[in-house]
């Protein structure tokens, strides 16, 4: 919270079972309260109509009851100071509570409400009010802005139970006023008792009764536990000190007349702070839940009882101020959170002696592949971390506990990598994949020749991911590579897992797919375009047989369909291209060896 804020018990409904209800359905009979007032808050029914038949009242509507009232209790308070003001009523999670807040003194004129709230509790909220939520809670809906006052103010504040589960509820108020004014921030003179208003007090401490009264000839006192009141032997004196919850009466004896007060001493349970272990917020998370440390504080505490609220001094703790939203945003470093814990009942119960250190510490990043292969007959392949932080545990599956480690079989490995400080973890766990293949193989390249975008296309024996490169260009994706220059070019086939690389040298060329020498100058000789990009081309000509027709080099005009003189008759025929590559060896292009046509 932004503002300073602090709380008083004003009423609770699961107490002790002596103390007297105070409740009324009805406006007229509001039960007062001020400062240290403990108030039972069941509800039962409306009593008579408030509203007089009224449609709505602030946000409040007529409700199948044929009132705004459903099971309603109404409580009056008049303001002692200036300053800030709120309240924060406590509900139980599974029940719809609404409100509403009329400054008048009157209420046969109570007017507009000047805060109300109607929302149902379907985000299961533990309290609803004005001002701001204790449990740091900032998107509670069911609040309203806080009240500024000024001294001398009369409310008349309303609370319905609308949904007829009633488990009660409590009211604490709240605000600055109470820093200011902590003894007369409300006041006490519209409660007109000699022992005052009901009182509130946390066990281990005591409370003093104070009768004190002119004239007085002695005062007997009386305790009501339950079974009517009792008289307390030996208690005579104007002044009694009492440490148990109960109904106390004295009986102030007078010549003028004995004189009878009664008050309500509630005692509430003292809350115990369990010790809080250190906690780390590892990197990547913004938000720290300190809701996983409620269990911690409460021990064996029943959590209904008990608020806790988590801040960043040991003085906001003390004076339950400025409490964290239970997702904390987190600091790099180290941050000190303080907790308290208060009861609900009474929030003057507190303990605030525990703390814990929040430290931000790096969680460990995944940087190696999480796939890998084992290729052909490999022994094994090395997975996991190769450059290992000195400061991390690493955990596999197998039970190993090094960066990295050998695998000879196929499968998923899981390793398990974590940052430990003083007993602070955050780790991240990762899962490698190991597949069995083999290196890459060409199967054969598709040549599209003799047109203006020349192409081929690398046929693999593999349907896995791999690339593919033309000469030293960069590698591919695409097994196809487009608007290649005719000559002599290298194809690489390549497993970028690690499983190795195959290459293929490839010629280039265009040829006609048929000729005809006819002596008409078109079509009379045919060759192959393009073999001057090689060194010391030959192509060799075929009939079906394998018999050698003709050989042609670079500077040949091309075949003429002609064997010693004589013209060769209509039919395929058959090539093939030599060559020398860079070593000097003759080479056979793999790739060009095909057949054309004589046609006449």
């Amino acid at each position: 919270m932004n503002l300073i804020q602090k709380t008083l018990l004003i009423l609770f409904a699961i107490g002790v079972e002596t103390i007297v209800a105070q409740v009324s359905p009805d406006c007229i009979n509001a039960i007062p309260v001020c400062n240290n007032t403990p108030v039972n808050g069941g509800t039962n029914g409306y009593g008579v109509d408030d509203f007089s038949g009224t449609m709505e009242s602030g946000c409040l509507e007529r409700t199948l009851t044929g009132s705004i009232e459903s099971n309603s209790a109404w409580y009056r308070f008049r303001t002692g100071a200036s300053g800030q003001l709120g309240f924060n009523i406590s509900i139980d999670v599974s029940e719809d509570w609404d409100f509403s807040l009329y400054q008048t003194n009157d209420c046969n004129n109570l007017g507009e409400p000047v805060r109300c709230n109607f929302f149902d509790n379907s985000d299961s909220n533990t309290f609803i009010g004005v001002g701001e939520d204790p449990t740091g809670d900032d998107l509670n809906v069911q609040y309203e802005e806080w009240l500024q006052v000024e001294p001398g103010q009369d409310y008349y504040l309303f609370i319905n139970n609308f949904s007829n589960n009633n488990a009660g509820f409590s009211i604490q108020f709240s605000g600055h006023i109470f820093v200011t004014n902590p003894y007369d921030a409300l006041d006490c003179s519209i409660i007109d008792s000699l022992l005052g208003p009901p009182i509130t007090e946390c066990d281990g401490n005591t409370v003093q009764l104070d009768a004190t009264t002119a004239n007085a000839s002695t005062y007997n006192w009386f305790q009501d536990i339950g079974n009517g009141y009792e008289q307390l032997v030996g208690e005579h004196n104007p002044i009694l000190q009492v440490s148990n919850s109960a109904m106390y009466r004295v009986e102030v004896v007078r010549p003028t007349g004995n004189l009878y007060s009664n008050v309500q001493v509630a005692f509430y349970p003292m809350p115990v702070a369990n010790p809080l272990t250190n906690s780390a917020s590892c990197s990547g998370l913004q938000v720290f839940d300190l809701e996983q440390k409620d269990l911690e504080i409460l021990g064996g505490q029943n959590s209904n009882d008990f608020l806790i609220s988590y801040h960043l001094s040991m003085d906001d703790a003390l004076n339950g101020v400025n409490s964290q939203s239970k997702q904390l945003t987190t600091s790099p470093g180290t941050q000190t959170i303080y907790a308290r814990i208060s009861s609900k009942a009474n929030p003057r119960c507190f303990d605030a002696s525990q703390s814990f250190d929040l430290i931000n510490m790096e969680t460990p990043q995944i940087n190696f592949p999480t796939e890998a292969y084992l290729c052909g007959f490999d022994t094994g392949a090395q997975i996991g971390e190769a450059s290992p932080n000195p400061n991390y545990r690493y955990q596999w599956s197998t039970g190993q506990t090094s960066p990295s480690i050998m695998v000879q079989q196929e499968g998923e490995y899981r390793v398990t990598v974590t940052n430990e400080q003083a007993g602070l973890l955050c780790e991240v766990t990762a899962t490698i994949m190991v597949v069995r293949s083999n290196p890459p193989e060409i199967q054969d390249l598709l040549i599209e020749d003799l047109s203006t975008n020349n192409t081929i296309t690398v046929m693999t024996a593999s349907n896995r991911e791999l690339e593919y490169q033309l000469d030293d260009g960069p590698y591919q994706e695409g097994h196809t590579f487009y608007q290649v220059l005719p000559g002599r070019h290298t194809i690489t086939v390549n497993d970028p897992m690690g499983c190795g690389s195959v290459s293929e040298e490839v010629i280039v060329v265009g040829f006609p797919k048929f000729f005809s020498p006819n002596a008409d100058g078109s079509n009379d000789y045919w060759h192959i375009e393009g073999i001057e990009t090689l060194e010391n081309p030959i192509v060799h000509i075929f009939d079906r047989y394998g018999k050698l027709l003709a050989e042609l080099n670079e500077t040949s005009p091309g075949w003429d369909g002609v064997l010693n003189g004589k013209p060769l008759p209509e039919t395929d025929y058959w090539f093939q291209l030599t060559y020398s590559n860079l070593e000097g060896e003759r080479m056979t292009a793999k790739y060009v060896n095909n057949h054309f046509s004589l046609k006449r």
